[in-house]
């Protein structure tokens, strides 16, 4: 009977050890700025493209870095929040799509992602993806009906926070989850995951807030986060809204289905963006 109560007691101090690791380390488990590195691999240069090195600051006096890179006759802009791992050199084959459907992009990193300043947390995306919306609006003087809000993964409920407090032409969330909370639930079904979630992200939420056009992408592939997340978030948008299922893993699901990926996109686009043009002519 000791020995059993011992095991008991070991089992049950691993448990709650990995609780508390969890709860403690949670930002350092998510925000991967170091993974595969914060080096720039590449420029647009390299792919071709004309662009912009860009230089702002947050509200809470941070520096980021980020690209503006230019389409010919671009008919808008794209404002790209990126995942969780990795900089902006490594979003080159996105901004590839977007470039391709005459679309500008303006893609900044994270603090503490790539050659920006500080220490990543949820408030602190949210702070940067307002720096970046405040440099396309009062710095280049852009109408927010030019501008698109795009958001891949964790990206997504960054996008979705933004599009709940400004109004862009529309919303694109890819890839994304429904909050932080369902997150770690599915991720660590044995653990209390939605007790000791600090990090919120309630993408559902901020989808459902949008005021604008929004189009849900996923792929029914993914092995981080499940098809039916992606369902959900399309069920909380409000209309008009779409979406695009796509067949591939999590990070390339884009590209291993890029012609379903460009045309709806391009279908989107034209029924949301191009209509400005549309209403201004008349």
């Amino acid at each position: 009977m000791r020995t059993i109560a011992s095991l008991i007691a070991v089992v049950t101090a691993c448990y709650v050890l990995l609780a508390v690791l969890l709860y403690v380390f949670q930002e350092r488990m998510v925000f991967l700025a170091g993974l595969p590195g914060r080096a720039l691999e590449a420029t647009p240069q390299d792919a071709g493209f004309d662009y912009a090195d860009v230089s702002l600051e947050t509200s809470d006096g941070i520096s980021l870095h980020g690209w503006y890179v230019y389409a010919p006759d671009a008919r808008g802009t794209v404002l790209f929040l990126h995942g969780n791992a990795g900089n902006i050199s490594h979003r080159l084959d996105s901004i590839a799509v977007f470039h391709e459907l005459g679309l500008d992009t303006f893609i900044i990193d994270y603090r503490g992602y790539g050659q920006s300043q500080g220490k990543p947390s949820e408030e602190g995306t949210y702070r940067d993806a307002e720096a970046a919306w405040e440099y396309l609006v009062t710095q280049r003087g852009m109408d927010p009906a030019r501008i698109i809000v795009f958001g891949r993964s964790i990206g997504g409920g960054v996008a979705a926070w933004l599009a709940a407090r400004r109004k862009p032409a529309a919303l694109i969330v890819e890839s994304s989850f429904t909050s932080a909370a369902d997150m770690a639930a599915h991720l660590y079904p044995f653990l209390p995951a939605r007790l000791i979630s600090r990090l919120r992200y309630p993408v559902a939420d901020y989808v459902a807030s949008a005021e604008c056009a929004v189009l849900i992408v996923h792929s029914r592939d993914d092995e981080i986060i499940p098809f039916k997340m992606g369902k959900a978030l399309y069920e909380a948008a409000p209309a008009p809204k779409a979406f695009v299922e796509l067949r591939g893993d999590h990070n390339y699901g884009f590209l291993l289905s890029r012609d379903r990926y460009l045309r709806g996109l391009a279908t989107f686009v034209a029924d949301h963006l191009d209509v400005q043009d549309d209403a201004r002519e008349r």
